[in-house]
């Protein structure tokens, strides 16, 4: 690795946004959905409560995707041919995923379905 000096964490960060966000299809639809519920929640008018649900489980949301994606790399790396251990550490990411979304989406439902169905 070159030298950190002149370069803070922030920018490391960042940079590390732009390349999940660049080579991962998944992590771009968890931002597209990202930005189609907050302008829900603005058309909505949500409370404070509802905004901070909102936000903790779109960070939820984002931050399991991209540990899935650090620990996919890792094991790309470290063990590039199939092997049953490596497919489970996988999996078991991949599943976190999962579990953060679904969670997700019943808290979008709870703050969003009684609003929508009230306009109807």
């Amino acid at each position: 690795m070159k030298d950190k000096k002149g370069k803070i964490g922030f920018q490391h960060a960042l940079a590390g946004l732009r390349a999940v966000f660049k080579s991962e299809w998944n992590f771009r639809f968890h931002v597209i959905s990202m930005m189609l519920v907050f302008i829900a929640g603005l058309l909505f008018e949500l409370s404070q409560l509802e905004w901070a649900l909102i936000i903790l489980v779109i960070g939820m949301v984002l931050l399991t995707e991209l540990l899935n994606t650090a620990i996919e790399k890792m094991i790309d790396y470290l063990r590039p041919e199939v092997h049953p251990k490596a497919r489970f550490i996988k999996d078991a990411a991949a599943g976190a995923v999962l579990v953060s979304s679904i969670v997700a989406v019943l808290i979008g439902l709870i703050i969003f379905l009684p609003k929508l169905l009230s306009i109807l």
